[in-house]
């Protein structure tokens, strides 16, 4: 949903772009560890492309806009390829879509060798050894730190950026979103100390699993940001190096201490879980805590990236704020 605030905040990351990039004082080679090893990058890239979810929201915040990046196949509701917060910004920097990657059957080698790059962003993805291995031999790549998917939205900022040899921009730009979010997460009292679990999967012809984001995943970590906890009972079942988990419905009770429940899908998937013998137990059920985020823009931004985090930022306070005060 188009808001001022949104479209004032999106534009509001031009200033990080006046400053001249190509002469910031950084010492090369710069090496990177990650999960694959480390990356030396001897000079400053010209040429950024990105791969995975949302790595090139990064360099547009900074001004720069990729030689290529992949392209949107989930919340994309006029199915161009690119989200509307990346469309608005792409405005605001007077520049056209790039080429986009189609990772629909998995990363187009042959598309991102095309557009020649001097480094390849990929801080917040699912790369497998081959995936770097094979990218590697186009250019140097910025792989995630640690655990597949897991890298949350501060360290996709200050990876990519070092890649970019923009670490200075990065930090302020962390900054930036921080104190957006501390001041209008400041407006919803009624969610601080909430416990909240965010479900993934869920499908209402078979409750008989219940999937879950753990607390490895960023949609989970976002919730710290806006004065939200992760509760116990999904920190006792997240395991380490896995963004996801699932329980079996007859563990239902072990979720009683969860105040929010939220989940994609929309109002038809209610009234399957109010009428289940067990998920109607679920505390966050049966007093309607629910936040249904649709498939739309505001369930894409729900795992926070550079550029979602100020277009929805209102619009899921809202919506939270809305389902904690049902709790009990």
């Amino acid at each position: 949903m188009l808001n001022f605030k949104a479209v004032f905040a999106v534009l509001l990351f031009s200033f990080i772009s006046t400053t001249c990039w190509a002469n910031e004082n950084v010492n090369y080679p710069i090496k990177i560890q990650h999960a694959f090893g480390t990356t030396i990058i001897n000079q400053k890239p010209v040429r950024v492309a990105t791969v995975a979810w949302a790595n090139h929201e990064v360099p547009l915040a900074l001004g720069v806009v990729p030689v290529g990046f992949a392209a949107a196949k989930f919340g994309d509701d006029d199915g161009d390829g690119v989200l509307p917060w990346v469309k608005a910004r792409l405005e605001a920097l007077g520049e056209q879509t790039p080429i986009l990657f189609d990772e629909g059957d998995g990363i187009d080698f042959e598309a991102v060798a095309a557009t020649q790059p001097d480094v390849i962003l990929a801080a917040y993805s699912g790369l497998s050894r081959s995936d770097y291995e094979t990218l590697s031999m186009i250019a140097p790549v910025v792989a995630y730190p640690n655990t597949p998917w897991s890298t949350d939205w501060r360290s996709m900022i200050r990876i990519n950026s070092t890649g970019m040899g923009m670490a200075k921009q990065g930090e302020e730009l962390i900054a930036s979103i921080e104190k957006e979010i501390a001041s209008r997460a400041a407006q919803y009292p009624e969610l601080k100390g909430k416990s909240a679990m965010f479900i993934t999967h869920l499908d209402s012809t078979d409750l008989s699993v219940i999937h879950f984001y753990t607390g490895n995943d960023t949609r989970v970590k976002f919730f710290s940001d806006l004065n939200l906890v992760s509760s116990q009972s999904i920190r006792d079942l997240s395991r380490s190096g896995q963004f996801s988990g699932e329980a079996s419905i007859e563990q239902i009770d072990a979720f009683n201490d969860v105040d929010i429940f939220v989940t994609y899908g929309g109002e038809e998937l209610l009234k399957p879980l109010s009428h289940n013998s067990l998920m109607s137990k679920m505390k966050a059920v049966k007093h309607g805590s629910i936040v249904m985020l649709g498939s739309g823009p505001l369930a894409t931004a729900a795992n926070p990236t550079p550029l979602s985090i100020s277009w929805v930022l209102d619009d899921y306070l809202e919506a939270l704020a809305a389902a904690a005060r049902k709790a009990q």
